[in-house]
């Protein structure tokens, strides 16, 4: 249950080009860019439910380990979504064309993004 636990950003990088890059139009990077957010993870055995609440919006996303789902996109849709978990620690996402690591290390939250040649990097740091 390494996941379970609050989490609050503290940085990301390449925020901007990987924005770009799935579509976001300029005048949403901008506002969403200085919009700190709060992770919130539920484990139950290989059942996930994953609340991150930005400003005033929240996105909750469930999914269970191996098991193809629905889940909410960067850009708002419903998209089909493979987790598999690797090791006690590290999950592994296929979305579309974004690949998704996240991962727990200490009291650190690492969510890595892909697509193309872009790696967007969030680090959160566990609060409660």
């Amino acid at each position: 249950m390494a996941f379970n636990g609050k989490y609050e950003l503290q940085s990301q990088e390449n925020f901007e080009p990987f924005m770009k890059a799935i579509g976001i139009a300029d005048d949403m990077i901008e506002k969403w860019k200085g919009i700190k957010s709060v992770s919130e993870i539920v484990q139950t055995g290989d059942h996930f439910k994953i609340t991150v609440t930005k400003g005033n919006k929240v996105i909750v996303n469930e999914f269970t380990i191996g098991e193809e789902m629905e889940v909410e996109g960067p850009t708002g849709e419903q998209i089909k979504a493979l987790v598999i978990a690797e090791g006690d620690n590290k999950l592994v996402a296929k979305m579309q064309n974004i690949a998704s690591v996240i991962e727990v290390i200490g009291d650190q939250l690492i969510i890595t993004m892909t697509i193309g040649d872009i790696d967007f990097k969030r680090t959160n740091k566990r609060v409660v």
